[in-house]
């Protein structure tokens, strides 16, 4: 009985000291209403799960910061190597747009009608015939303008407003009068005569649509293509070609324009139509 008595004390001690450190291996409860502890940062390379709804993010990998966003009221750091942002694009095909210039000539239409005019640095600004007569009488060459309008292609502005700013006359573009006299049909070109040209391509002039149509040369004259003939000639409706045409239309003292029936380059002439006018 002796003899048992000490080994039961040494079992006993045994049990006693494997359960406290069963229990020291066990993590202590949290306090109640302390906030949940976020988890630790993850290593490089290891994919970041979702931060649960109400706490924030963990931080990223290897101590790395997110670039914070400007403060606000302070302006973005210029850009590298001194290469600056591209300009934003001229307003485009009937968009509204307003220029300013002085006038360097008017422009007419094969029948004579003045119908256009050509600003300092070679902005063309297009307005109907039966206002021409209203801005030849009111504004001449050399003279400051402001016209609004809508933006054509190749940079033209079909004007519905002029003014004059020496003077504040506004020319408006209104439809003709129902009792204006206009020529019939049947006497339509009547007044056209043969004529022809050669020089350097200005500008070239579009169709309502966006269609080539024509060019205007360094001198002012305008020739006059239809779009399906135009498209022959894509290669000279270039600016600085030199082009040669012949055709029918008005030389008057405004300048000269002719709707080409033959089109091409000084020497080379290519016939548009089989049958002419005599």
């Amino acid at each position: 009985m002796k003899l048992f008595n000490p080994i039961a004390r040494a079992v006993t001690a045994v049990v006693v000291i494997a359960g406290a450190a069963a229990c020291a291996a066990q993590p202590a409860p949290p306090p109640q209403n302390a906030a949940p502890m976020p988890p630790p940062p993850p290593s490089a390379g290891v994919p970041v799960p979702p931060a649960p709804p109400g706490m924030a993010p963990p931080p990223p990998p290897n101590g790395a910061l997110s670039p914070a966003p400007p403060p606000q009221g302070v302006a973005p750091a210029p850009p590298p190597n001194g290469v600056a942002p591209p300009a934003p694009p001229a307003p485009g095909a009937g968009a509204p747009a307003n220029v300013s210039g002085v006038v360097q000539r008017f422009l007419i239409n094969p029948e004579g009608d003045v119908d256009g005019m050509l600003l300092a640095g070679n902005t063309l600004v297009r307005f109907p015939p039966h206002v021409g007569a209203q801005v030849t009488g009111s504004i001449s060459a050399g003279d400051k303008v402001t016209a609004s309008g809508f933006a054509q292609p190749g940079g033209a502005l079909q004007a519905s407003q002029i003014v004059d700013t020496r003077n504040g006359r506004s020319i408006a573009d209104q439809p003709p009068p129902d009792d204006a006299q206009r020529l019939p049909r049947s006497l339509a070109g009547i007044g056209l005569v043969k004529l022809n040209a050669a020089g350097r391509v200005l500008r070239v002039t579009s169709a309502p649509r966006g269609e080539p149509d024509g060019v205007l040369l360094n001198d002012g004259t305008v020739i006059k293509l239809t779009p399906p003939a135009a498209m022959q000639f894509a290669d000279l409706l270039q600016p600085g070609v030199t082009i040669a045409a012949q055709g029918y239309g008005t030389r008057n003292r405004y300048g000269e324009s002719f709707q080409a029936t033959a089109f091409g380059t000084p020497g080379k002439l290519t016939v548009l139509y089989d049958k002419l006018p005599r």
